[in-house]
Formats: structure tokens, sequence, C-alpha cells
């Protein structure tokens, strides 16, 4: 199964329109939302059915036995996270404690345990043609690289004989980003043609390269800014990456998206315009060429 990720140097590019529409267009047996932070893709999925909804549990964090505490202050004073509160008897602030295990091991009535903290929910659609995989991670909770890998790892179980995947990404270049890459056979950057746009995806590249990856290069709302549009292309051409095409600013694109429908499904020029791309990106990615 060839795995296509999307990703975008920052929020605001179109990511999730341009993998919304690659579903579409591909048919796609399986695909996956990794922006576990704020995961929009089934927003555009139509799925009539509920998912299989799974907690996902990442670093245990600590809980204070009110009978077995014995008021003695060890666990604050040792604290790095201001986790612990004072009181009778102390008890943990929850969005502050890491994880560490310091309070327990100081604890001298043993009062301190490290218990298993739901930090997010996986959830899983599927029926008898495609599966979705997709989470939620948790106000105040880390390990985001964990649950995307947990998120992939569901998808490719679940994806039978799949011929391709499409996997929305997170914007940056942090740690869901970091797992998203990981094993994929493909990254394509929706690039936005602004300064800030352009420096992000600088980044994102870079990122991409180091896991030596197979990289291609679109620009969104790419009429905005032609000048901007033009250094994205002359960036492409001096690193070798290939340049997938250009997608104009639509107002058709944000109606499709407001009403929960992919761009793909409309005779407009944004939808005529992401076909093209999608066409330019299955032949980089099926048809073996490389940076």
């Amino acid at each position: 199964m060839k795995q296509l990720l999307i990703l975008s140097g920052k929020g605001g590019t179109g990511k999730t329109t341009v993998a919304g529409a690659f579903i579409f267009l591909s048919k796609a047996k399986a695909y996956a939302d990794c922006d576990v932070d704020a995961p929009n893709l089934h927003l555009i999925s139509h799925w009539s059915s509920l998912p299989q909804r799974t907690d996902y549990f990442g670093m245990p964090k600590a809980q204070i036995d009110s009978d077995k505490c014995i008021g003695c202050g060890a666990c604050l004073s040792h604290c790095r996270f201001d986790a612990i509160e004072a009181g009778t008897p102390f008890r943990v602030k929850p969005f502050a404690c890491e994880g560490c295990g310091v309070c327990a091991a100081v604890c001298p009535a043993g009062a301190v345990s490290m218990e298993p903290t739901a930090a997010g929910e996986l959830a899983l659609y599927r029926d008898d043609t495609r599966v979705f995989s997709t989470a939620k991670l948790a106000m105040g909770s880390g390990t985001s690289g964990k649950l995307v890998t947990e998120v992939k790892k569901r998808m490719t179980s679940a994806a039978g004989d799949a011929e391709l995947a499409v996997i929305d990404g997170s914007p940056g270049i942090g740690c869901p980003v970091i797992a998203s890459i990981s094993g994929v056979d493909m990254v394509l950057i929706v690039a936005e043609p602004s300064a800030s746009g352009i420096s992000d995806m600088e980044r994102i590249v870079k990122t991409a390269e180091t896991f030596r990856t197979k990289t291609a290069v679109c620009v969104n709302k790419a009429d905005v800014n032609p000048a901007k549009t033009e250094e994205i292309r002359a960036f492409c051409r001096a690193k070798q990456i290939p340049f997938a095409g250009v997608i104009p600013f639509d107002a058709e694109a944000v109606k499709a998206v407001n009403s929960g429908r992919s761009i793909a499904e409309l005779d407009c020029p944004s939808g005529r315009a992401v076909r093209n791309v999608y066409e330019k990106v299955k032949e980089l990615l099926l048809g073996g060429e490389t940076r």
C-alpha cells in the first residue's frame, strides 16, 4: 500500500481541503487524519455509521491516596512542575503533572501512585469498502506523536488490500508531523504564497529531507500573490523538488467546505485545478519518479 501524506508548514493553507479532494478523486479505500490536535477531515468524509471509539492512554499521571497522605509536603517540595497543591490532603493538578514519578518516589507513606490516564480518543470508521482512522488529543495532553503512530497503525491494519492511503497531517514540524512522515512513500506540501507561508514551507521541506522522503509542492490560493507563487516555483527548481501545480483562490471552494463537500465534487476553478494537481502527484507517487 502506497501512503501519501499531505502537509503544510502552517495552518490555514488548505491542506485538509486538498486531502479531501485527493480522497474523493482516488476513491481511497484507506485514509487518516493525523492532525490530532484539531482533526476535521471527518467533516467532509460523509460517514453514516458510527466509529469504533477507543481511549488512548499516554503517560501515567500522579494520584494521591487521601487515606494514606500524611501531609509531609515531600511531593510538593520535589515537584519541578508545580503540579502539587497543598491541602488536607495534598492533591495533584492533572494538567500540570508531567508524569515524571518523582513524587511517588519520595513519598514516605506510599500515598502517591502513577496511574494510566486517558490522553485522547481514537476513532475508526469502516464499512465494506473503506477505512478512516482519526483521533482527538485530550486538552493539555502530550505524546501527540505516539497517538499519530497509533492512528496510522489502525488504518493500515484495517485497510486490507487497499492500494493507496491518503493521510492528512498536522501543520508545523512538531511531533505529530515527525510521526506522520515516518514510513510514508511521499509527502505533498501545500504551500501558501506569503512570506510566512514560504518560510514555513522551507522548514517542512527540510524535515522531509531528514527522512529521505519523496516530496512535491503545490500552491493553494496561488493567484492571491503571483510574485510569491513564482518564488515558490523558483525554490522548487533550485532544490529539484517536483512542483505539482497551483490552485486558485475560489469562492466556490469556501462554499463547498462550509457545506461539508470536497472541491473535487464541483466544476469550479479550484476543483478543476486540484484535479490537475492530483494527476501530477499520482504520476510522481506511482510512476516512480524521484527528486
